[in-house]
C-alpha cells in the first residue's frame, strides 16, 4: 500500500510554530542590470506568525549573539597565486538565534539534539589585493598602474547549528555547561567594489554586487552563567555569483571565530530530567523526478575578453557578458532510512543553450593548447551519474550530490577548468498539502567552482 509522504514528513521548520505556522519560504529577489535581466536568489527568510503569538514560545528559545573573525583569504591554486597580494580580513557579525526547546514536541529537534537556528548581519573589512605584472604574461591584458581590491561585503545569513558533544554527557537541554557543534549556513552578500575594467580591473574574485554565501564551521560553547555563554571555533565561508556574471573566481576565506552569546531567559536546570516520548519513523524508498531552469555565463567568454583581446577594442576587458540558460532533468532512487537523512543514486541529463557558442569559440582556435591543431567536439547535452544525499527539517532540506560525466563535450576551455566530476548542492522547500511537491534553489560547481545556478521543481512518488 502507497504511503503518504504527508503523513510521513510532518512537521515545520521551527518547532514553536509546529503544525500551525507559515514556515519558511525562498525569497527569489529579481535582480536587473542595464541590458539584462536575472535572478538571484539563495538566501531564506523566516516569514512566519511572530513567535511571540504562541504561547507556548517564550524568551528561553531566543539568544543573541556577537563574534569576531580574523581571517585569510585561501588563495586557490598557482593561477591565483600569480596575481594574489593581501589576503588579510577580518569579520564581525551579529546574529539573532533561535534555539527549539523540549516541550515543544518537535521530533526533527530532537533528533538533532536540540539545535540552534541564525539570522545575522555580517560584515567583512577586507585588506584583499590583487595585481597582474606584464611580466608574468597574460596575453593581451596590459598592466595598470594601481592594486585592484576586493573591498568590504555585507552578508544577511542563516545558520543551522548541531550539537554533537555535550558535557555533561546525559544532561538536558539546560543543564549542558559545554556544547561543540558543527553549523552550516547560507545567504546574500553586497559588495562595495566589484570588477571594473576603469577602476578594479584585476579583482577576478567578485564580478557582482550580489553574491552568495556560504559557511561551514565548528565551535564550541561554554555556558558560563544562566545567560551568559562564550564560544569560539573555525569557519569557513565563500562569497561569489554563481557564474551568472563574470569575474567569478569567487572568494573562499578561513579563520577562527571567538564571540560572545546572551539567552533572553536564564537557563533553569532541575535534577529532574523530563522523559522525551520519542516518535516513530518507518524508512521507506521513494523516487524523485525533478526539472531544474538554469543561468551561467562562459568562462570562455572571460577568457577571450581578458587575455585575447586588443586595448582598443569595445570588449577589452569587459565586466559585461551574456547570459545563457541550461535545462537539466533528474531522476533519482533514495532511501529515506531516518527521519533526518536519505540517500540514494540519479542520473542527470542536461541540455546547455551556450553550446553554438562554445563551437563558435573552439573553432576560432584561440582558448586551444598551441600543441592542438584540432576543434574538440562540443554538444549541448551531457550526462552524469551521482550519488545523492537529502537532509530534512520539517519542511525544508539541503540536497547534495557529487557525480561523474558519463558523456559531456564542450571543448578545450572546458578541458582545461573542468573536472570529469561535478557537485550539486541546494536548498528546498517541500508542500505536503501538494504531496510533497519541493522548490529549491541549488549551484552546480565543478571542484567547488560554480558552473551554474538554477531553480528546481520536483516530486517525490514512494516505492
Amino acid at each position: 500500500m502507497t504511503r503518504s509522504l504527508h503523513s510521513i514528513d510532518e512537521g515545520i521548520l521551527l518547532p514553536s510554530l509546529y503544525g500551525r505556522g507559515r514556515g519558511w519560504v525562498y525569497l527569489l529577489p529579481s535582480l536587473t542590470g542595464r541590458g539584462r535581466g536575472w535572478i538571484f536568489f539563495f538566501l531564506l527568510f523566516f516569514i512566519s506568525k511572530p513567535a511571540v503569538a504562541q504561547e507556548r514560545d517564550s524568551a528561553s528559545h531566543w539568544s543573541l549573539s556577537a563574534s569576531a573573525s580574523p581571517g585569510r583569504l585561501i588563495v586557490m591554486g598557482e593561477y591565483q597565486r600569480r596575481f594574489q597580494k593581501n589576503t588579510q580580513t577580518t569579520a564581525f557579525a551579529v546574529e539573532l538565534d533561535y534555539t527549539p526547546q523540549p516541550a515543544d514536541g518537535n521530533p526533527f529537534a530532537h533528533d538533532y539534539n536540540y539545535p540552534t537556528f541564525g539570522f545575522g548581519l555580517k560584515l567583512n573589512l577586507n585588506d584583499v589585493t590583487m595585481h597582474r605584472k606584464a611580466s608574468d604574461g597574460w596575453g593581451m591584458a596590459e598592466e595598470v598602474d594601481y592594486d585592484s581590491r576586493l573591498g568590504n561585503i555585507v552578508t544577511a545569513y542563516s545558520t543551522f547549528s548541531r550539537p554533537v558533544l555535550v558535557w555533561p554527557r546525559h544532561a538536558t537541554l539546560d543543564e549542558r555547561r559545554v556544547e561543540v557543534d558543527y553549523s552550516l549556513g547560507a545567504g546574500i552578500g553586497y559588495a562595495k567594489h566589484k570588477y571594473s575594467k576603469n577602476s578594479n580591473i584585476d579583482n577576478e574574485l567578485i564580478g557582482s554586487r550580489f553574491l552568495i554565501y556560504f559557511t561551514a564551521g565548528t565551535h564550541a560553547t561554554w555556558h558560563v552563567s544562566p545567560t551568559w555563554a562564550v564560544f569560539g571555533g573555525l569557519e569557513y565561508y565563500h562569497h561569489s555569483n554563481g557564474a551568472l556574471n563574470r569575474p567569478n573566481k569567487g572568494a573562499n576565506y578561513w579563520g577562527p571565530v571567538v564571540g560572545v552569546k546572551y539567552r533572553m531567559a536564564p537557563r533553569r536546570p532541575t535534577l529532574k530530567r523530563e522523559k522525551q516520548e520519542r516518535i516513530g519513523f518507518a524508512p521507506y524508498w521513494f523516487a524523485n523526478i525533478g526539472a531544474s531552469l538554469g543561468a551561467k555565463t562562459l568562462n570562455e567568454d572571460w577568457q577571450l575578453t581578458q587575455f585575447h583581446t586588443p586595448p582598443d577594442s569595445a570588449r577589452y576587458r569587459t565586466g559585461r557578458f551574456h547570459m545563457y540558460a541550461s535545462y537539466n532533468v533528474q531522476a533519482d532512487v533514495m532511501w529515506r532510512y531516518a527521519r533526518r537523512w536519505a540517500t540514494g543514486v540519479g542520473v542527470d541529463v542536461s541540455y546547455g543553450t551556450y553550446a553554438d557558442r562554445v563551437r563558435e569559440i573552439e573553432e576560432e582556435g584561440k582558448l586551444r593548447p598551441a600543441a592542438s591543431n584540432k576543434a574538440e567536439s562540443v554538444s549541448p547535452w551531457s550526462l552524469g551519474l551521482a550519488l545523492k544525499h537529502n537532509v530534512y527539517y520539517g519542511n525544508l532540506s539541503v540536497r547534495m550530490s557529487l557525480g561523474w560525466y558519463l558523456l559531456r563535450h564542450m571543448g578545450s576551455n572546458a578541458k582545461e577548468v573542468e573536472q570529469p566530476y561535478y557537485e550539486r548542492i541546494g536548498v528546498h522547500y517541500s508542500f505536503p498539502q501538494l504531496g510533497g511537491l519541493s522548490i529549491g534553489a541549488s549551484v552546480k560547481a565543478h571542484l567547488t567552482k560554480a558552473d551554474l545556478t538554477e531553480l528546481t521543481i520536483s516530486y517525490p512518488f514512494t516505492l
